[in-house]
């Protein structure tokens, strides 16, 4: 399944250090997110992603060594739910 940032969304990040404050434009709502799901939510504004194509892109960048597997895609995977929960992403319906 593919994600992608909400279409109407205007996003406003800053971070200190692991953490990520992310300021939704349109519902005013202010979100802190940790390193994993703010990397996330930048690549998904460059392009629309699936769970395994972010962690292949995102494994190097979350911990040193780390590798693309099964339980890293499960975790973004969810992470993914979190963030749609929260109304900054969208899964894209083909």
């Amino acid at each position: 399944m593919q994600w992608r940032v909400l279409s109407d969304l205007a996003l406003h990040i800053r971070s200190w250090d692991d953490e990520f404050v992310v300021y939704n434009s349109v519902s005013g709502d202010t979100h802190l997110l940790g390193s994993a799901a703010a990397h996330i939510l930048l690549k998904l504004q460059q392009a629309p992603s699936d769970a395994i194509v972010l962690a292949e892109s995102l494994a190097p960048q979350l911990q040193a060594g780390m590798e693309m597997d099964k339980e890293l895609v499960d975790q973004i995977t969810r992470l993914l739910e979190d963030l749609h929960t929260l109304a900054l992403v969208e899964p894209i319906r083909l």
